[in-house]
């Protein structure tokens, strides 16, 4: 198994050198691991995280150890280029590189380097070789806000390989449960329910919540609907609604925000009817006229829950949903695409009726009608999602405590 493992690691490598001739994520995921140095330290604390939501997810422990081990210096690793490249200068980190490729070599040559006197991983992602040379090392590695579901590998005749990877995590800090079951059924019982560290996360930001004086002027106090993290089908569908309640206003804050994505993404909206973020400081005055407002950077997304009223989750008809607690933390009925059942929280919010998925324009206009016309129905909404959040803050005390005296 292991011969097919290697095998699959090369063959993936093939394909995304292929692509990146093309594709602009594959090149700088190629380019970003051919040039990079690893600057020799020791006894870092090292975390790894997939992409940008994972960072998030895992900033809360990352900022606690930070503060509270400021001898040791903080490496972090990403895999996506949507992760490395914004926070690639993050005053979180003494150094950010990309994930090296999963080889037996790439992780001696990390390791030797960067001399980790402990290692985090957030969600998801095991590798064999930087797992097994961790265990080697002695090194503790840790699994925080975990989650596991009965149609993954680990959980098949096959994947005795996978089982293996999971034996070298040192423990296992995970969101329900459920996943702690599926584990102790493989055998796997050093683990523990410790929550999800994303509530920490967007509850902090939202009792913190940077003021944006130029939404603010946007909003101009009528009724705003923030559609965040979006694709096009998610934009096709909420683009409808800009003609049909006149008296709103509309955040589109596209999950990809090329040039040529934002002008597609204009060609869904009446003439005249939007301006994009970054001209909000050289055309003043036009923010309160504008009936919709197009983000065109990344960052602030967190922050615009603030001002919304109802909040759009995209992603729901392409490969999930992104993140409904930043919104669900303001206390704003979140909506979002079919395609949620491998997001746990989301399934919450739909049970308590604080979160709804629609798979078409006519489900989509119905939920916003019960919103808007049942001002009784809104508001128990309202208060539903945010009691939710606040009542599943805690990971992140529960791992730093273990971590430390272990």
């Amino acid at each position: 198994m292991l011969l097919l493992y290697n095998i699959g690691i090369r063959l993936y490598f093939v394909v995304i050198w292929l692509a990146s001739f093309f594709d602009e994520k594959a090149r700088l995921w190629i380019d970003g691991r051919k040039n990079q140095k690893f600057v020799p330290c020791t006894d870092s604390i090292w975390f790894h995280f997939a992409s940008l939501g994972e960072f998030e997810q895992g900033r809360p422990v990352l900022e606690q150890l930070r503060l509270l081990q400021p001898g040791n210096k903080v490496i972090i690793t990403f895999f996506s280029p949507s992760g490395y490249e914004v926070k690639k200068h993050t005053g979180l980190a003494d150094a950010v590189y990309y994930l090296p490729l999963d080889t037996a070599g790439n992780a001696r040559e990390f390791f030797d380097a960067i001399n980790p006197k402990l290692a985090i991983f957030t969600k998801y992602e095991y590798w064999y070789y930087f797992f097994s040379e961790a265990r080697k090392r002695g090194v503790p590695l840790y699994l925080i806000s975990g989650i596991f579901r009965p149609e993954q590998v680990f959980f098949k005749w096959y994947g005795g390989l996978h089982r293996k990877i999971l034996s070298f995590v040192t423990y296992f800090f995970l969101q329900d449960e459920p996943s702690k079951q599926l584990l102790s059924g493989i055998g796997i019982h050093n683990a523990a329910v410790s929550g999800d560290t994303r509530f920490d996360r967007v509850w902090a930001n939202a009792q913190n919540a940077k003021h944006i004086p130029a939404v603010q002027e946007f909003k101009n106090g009528q009724r705003l609907f923030v559609a965040g993290s979006t694709w096009r089908h998610d934009e096709k569908l909420v683009a409808t609604l800009v003609t049909q309640y006149p008296d709103w206003k509309f955040i589109f804050a596209p999950h990809e925000i090329d040039d040529d994505k934002i002008i597609e993404l204009t060609g869904l909206l009446p003439v005249n009817s939007f301006i994009r973020y970054s001209q909000l400081t050289t055309q003043q005055g036009w923010a309160a006229a504008c009936k919709v407002l197009i983000i065109d950077n990344i960052g602030i997304l967190s922050a615009l829950y603030q001002y919304g009223d109802i909040a759009y989750i995209g992603g729901g008809f392409g490969a999930g949903i992104h993140n409904t607690l930043e919104a669900a933390a303001f206390g704003l009925p979140v909506i979002f695409g079919p395609n949620y059942a491998k997001f746990k929280e989301a399934g919450d919010l739909v049970a308590l009726r604080a979160g709804f998925n629609i798979n078409d324009e006519k489900e989509l206009i119905g939920i916003i009608e019960s919103l808007t016309e049942d001002e009784g129905f809104y508001n128990s909404t309202c208060k539903k999602a945010k009691t939710y959040v606040e009542e599943h803050i805690g990971a992140t005390k529960s791992i730093v405590n273990y971590i430390r005296s272990a």
